[in-house]
């Protein structure tokens, strides 16, 4: 059987570490065996998809064994079914049911409609995680393989399919970004002394971390309080993957010419409000992979971020990873924004009133309104925790 390894582990995840496999056992989940495989290849193209989600597929014959797989590597290449149906072909095995993580698409884009191409495979059965919520497709995909005769289950792992597209689901329904907030703070809640020295908090391990967050978000934006005091260059270096576009909300333009987010290696938007130098906007625009935003500001004279998040939808921009510093994650929660928290904790402790907490802004009067975090997951980095979980409000 084809990736029998893989296929015994995802049996022993869906019966429990201390559970002995039986594959008679007619209680096991089929179905969700198979899907979570197809999930697991999903997530190999993390950080290669956008604006497309990450989508999985795995066929198997009537015998229930796996006789084909695939996923969609990168946005405009051709998607998971295809992939998949290639590989069956080539294999001259006969396919009966098909696992897809996401709803099989039915219009023409850059590749033609996934549910006509297993529809003319002779695909019998297929099995959908969620339904896509893109209004090009939303269950047209659905009617498309039900009405060429095909038996169509919904639902399976569909929590954990939407958490894996998080982002793309967000972004599809609201035409903004999926904001990711995220800081590194010591044990005692700081992200910095009281002169401002913040490296490094974490470990390697947390940065290198870190750093493929980067890689799967379109966008990391910081304030110029972070450029002007860290002078981050804000890439993915530590990792191999694409750059995101760095966002620095600027609205008084007082970036300095040699900061390294002006000296290219990856595209930059600096975001300023209208009253901004003329002058100097005119000398940015100038360099290399530089572009400027003139933005609409709040009555405190600072970014509007909602205008702004509006704005970097229309631009394809699905997630921006939000790295600070503590007065831009304190406005992006008193806007009322953000959708998940990575909160890297170092076991350390710095002390003092002066030092910085991760969060400043207006923050919250009563305990009762607090902003929960939800489905949080802790991980071990190093010496260092992280803790990550999403934005639930009351």
């Amino acid at each position: 059987m084809k990736d029998f390894d893989k296929l015994i582990a995802a049996f022993e995840e869906a019966l429990g570490e201390d559970e002995d496999i039986n594959f008679l056992d007619e209680t096991l989940d089929v179905d969700e065996v198979y899907m979570k495989i197809a999930l697991e290849l999903a997530a190999e193209a993390e950080g290669e998809t956008s604006p497309n989600p990450m989508v999985g597929c795995v066929i198997t014959d009537e015998k229930g064994e796996i006789v084909a797989e695939g996923y969609h590597h990168k946005a405009g290449g051709p998607h998971a079914e295809v992939n998949a149906l290639e590989a069956l072909r080539k294999s001259k095995a006969k396919g009966h049911t098909a696992y897809v993580t996401l709803e099989p698409c039915s219009h023409v884009g850059k590749t033609g409609p996934c549910a006509d191409a297993l529809i003319n495979a002779g695909i019998k059965r297929v099995v959908i995680a969620i339904v896509d919520p893109n209004p090009m497709v939303s269950g047209q995909g659905i009617a498309r393989l039900e009405t060429a005769g095909i038996e169509v289950k919904i639902g399976v792992c569909e929590k954990e399919a939407r958490k894996l597209n998080e982002k793309f689901l967000h972004f599809i329904t609201t035409k903004t970004p999926f904001i990711s907030l995220k800081y590194a703070m010591t044990l005692d809640g700081k992200i910095a002394t009281a002169t401002h020295d913040s490296k490094y908090i974490t470990s390697e391990d947390a940065r290198r971390y870190s750093h493929k967050l980067r890689k799967t978000h379109d966008g990391i934006l910081v304030g110029i309080n972070t450029i002007i005091e860290d002078d981050s260059e804000l890439t993915t270096r530590m990792v191999k993957g694409d750059n995101p576009v760095r966002i620095v909300l600027d609205s008084n333009c007082r970036i300095p010419f040699t900061a390294k987010v002006l000296q290219g290696g990856a595209p930059t938007l600096i975001v300023v409000g209208p009253n901004a130098n003329a002058d100097k906007l005119a000398m940015l625009q100038k360099l290399p992979e530089v572009e400027v935003m003139i933005a609409e500001v709040n009555e405190l004279g600072r970014i509007d971020l909602n205008n702004l998040l509006v704005e970097l939808g229309a631009r394809n921009i699905t997630s921006v990873l939000v790295e600070g510093g503590s007065a831009i994650h304190g406005a992006f929660l008193d806007a009322n924004l953000g959708n998940r928290v990575y909160a890297f904790i170092a076991p350390k402790l710095i002390g003092g009133d002066k030092a910085l907490s991760p969060i400043g802004g207006n923050g919250i009067s009563l305990m009762d309104d607090c902003i929960d975090v939800d489905d949080f997951e802790i991980e071990t980095l190093g010496k260092d925790i992280l803790l990550t979980g999403v934005l639930e409000r009351k």
